[in-house]
């Protein structure tokens, strides 16, 4: 009977054992699984110690947090510096405020090709496309021709639409931004991290602007007996699965290297990125995916805090 009783006792302890190791896994996974606030993930990014791991080649750099508007990152990003093609963006505003006929055709005309850099083009002389393909070209592939083509058949040419991009800056309150071509090619063009956020802010309220700055690509053709052309989105981000993109450009010459402003969602929260003047073919496309990492970073970390 006393080796019964023993038997039944252990089998009792035994179970509650188990119990107890059950509850403690589903309590370990529950804190686990329960979403982070992202305060706390905020409040993660703004750490000294993670900041200085956020290793970026870009000499001037902002990321900002869209819903609260607050700066999660910036270095340099009230210092101004030319823009290369991220002015096709302010480009875009200004052709869609004069509400212009978009299937309108536009020809390029020799007054479009580029004296400055002598830069190349596919877009020869004579070539006829809709303002709303030129304006697509100009946002997605980056094309100078195209650009320049949108500015001279503005109403009052060239001269009238560089005045009204910087009417259009005045109005956003960028204060130390400055536009004196179309293209972006014109070092002139000037702006710093914390204009370009609010102009991405701004740009990203039109429809087009959004889509054809992350399309990935577009064919046109050119004539009856022409064959298609196939134009690429110059961020190869768009491309990546794993990012959720909602505006996009890219800008390059010498004075200004390699820039690239987006509008992302990452890890669930609405991003502003600006990275100006970074050097190397594809650092300013490093630095977004090391943004990535970085931010993803802060919610895995706490997480394995909670642990």
């Amino acid at each position: 009977m006393g080796k019964l009783l023993a038997a039944m006792l252990t089998a009792v302890l035994s179970l509650l054992a188990a119990v107890a190791t059950v509850q403690a896994e589903n309590q370990q996974t529950a804190a686990l699984t329960r979403p982070v606030d992202p305060a706390d993930i905020t409040g993660f990014l703004l750490d000294p110690g993670y900041q200085r791991q956020l290793q970026l080649r870009s000499a001037s750099a902002l990321i900002i947090d869209e819903l609260t508007g607050e700066q999660l990152y910036a270095s340099h990003a009230d210092r101004a510096a030319p823009i290369a093609s991220l002015t096709k963006l302010m480009t875009a505003m200004v052709v869609l405020d004069a509400d212009l006929p978009l299937d309108a055709q536009l020809s390029i005309s020799a007054e479009d090709f580029d004296r400055l850099r002598g830069t190349g083009s596919r877009l020869r002389k004579g070539a006829t496309l809709s303002r709303r393909q030129m304006l697509h070209l100009a946002l997605m592939s980056s094309e100078n021709r195209a650009a320049a083509a949108l500015a001279r058949t503005f109403p009052g040419g060239t001269p009238a639409f560089i005045a009204a991009m910087n009417r259009k800056a005045t109005a956003l309150g960028l204060s130390q931004t400055h536009f004196a071509d179309s293209t972006g090619l014109d070092g002139r063009n000037r702006s710093s991290a914390e204009d370009l956020a609010r102009l991405v802010r701004a740009a990203a309220e039109y429809p087009l602007i959004r889509e054809f700055t992350t399309s990935t690509s577009r064919q046109v053709t050119l004539g009856a007996n022409a064959g298609l052309l196939e134009y690429r989105n110059t961020n190869p981000l768009v491309r990546k699965p794993e990012w959720e993109i909602g505006l996009s450009k890219t800008g390059y010459i010498n004075e200004a290297g390699r820039c690239l402003v987006m509008k992302v969602r990452i890890a669930g929260r609405p991003t502003i990125i600006v990275l100006l003047n970074a050097q190397g073919k594809y650092s300013n496309v490093g630095d977004a995916n090391r943004i990535r990492k970085w931010i993803e970073g802060a919610g895995q970390n706490l997480l394995a805090e909670r642990g």
